[in-house]
């Protein structure tokens, strides 16, 4: 797989990035749209979608990405694996996850994850972190009973601060004691994630419900 090399952070709320994307027609892009959906917010170079809808083909996997250059590099893996369960798009997910899942059948989004986010150390930068209220105010709505949302990071001020906004919202509820989920529960790990590990480093780790 060819590296592409853009830039490493990119400001979401420049104006290029200000206005919502207009979904696909999804039916000419999946086989299946009666299949559960997985929503990866933030998926880089797409690496985890494209496993995830290779081990998990009756689920219907799209990855949100804001650097188009990566996203067209990963549509082009995609068709390359002939997946016809996955797709990528390049938007800004605060502004453009409500018209996405508005446009998917009603309750189709039964899996939301976000890992390892950039986490914008700088106090100035810290509202271009991508969990923010708003967005989980849209997932409130949108998800029904029983959807899971899944986050994780290796900065434990990221993860804490990505799980109490969730938390915050009383649709959401924690499906775990303790302040950390002890493992992934998802059959496939991110980059990040395997590079944390190996590196003898801690993954925050927490999973919520739509209640």
């Amino acid at each position: 797989m060819a590296i592409v090399r853009v830039r490493e952070h990119v400001n979401p709320l420049g104006i290029r990035f200000s206005k919502a994307i207009a979904p696909p027609k999804w039916e000419e892009i999946f086989d299946a749209m009666d299949h559960p959906w997985h929503l990866d917010i933030g998926c880089a170079r797409g690496y985890f979608p494209l496993k995830m809808a290779t081990e998990r083909p009756d689920w219907n996997v799209v990855g949100l990405e804001i650097r188009e250059p990566l996203v067209d590099r990963a549509n082009q893996w995609r068709d390359e694996a002939g997946l016809r369960n996955l797709h990528y798009l390049s938007c800004n997910a605060n502004n453009s996850v409500r018209p996405i899942l508005e446009s998917l059948p009603k309750g189709a989004v039964k899996l939301v994850s976000v890992q390892f986010p950039d986490p914008w150390f700088k106090k100035r930068h810290q509202k271009r972190r991508v969990v923010q209220p708003p967005l989980v105010d849209e997932l409130a709505t949108f998800l029904q009973v029983g959807a899971q949302v899944f986050l994780q990071s290796d900065v434990e001020e990221v993860a804490r601060e990505m799980g109490d906004r969730f938390a915050a919202n009383p649709a959401f509820q924690k499906t775990h004691d303790g302040d950390w989920l002890p493992d992934n529960p998802l059959p496939v790990r991110t980059e990040r994630e395997i590079s944390v590990i190996k590196q003898g480093l801690p993954v925050y780790r927490t999973q919520l419900e739509r209640v």
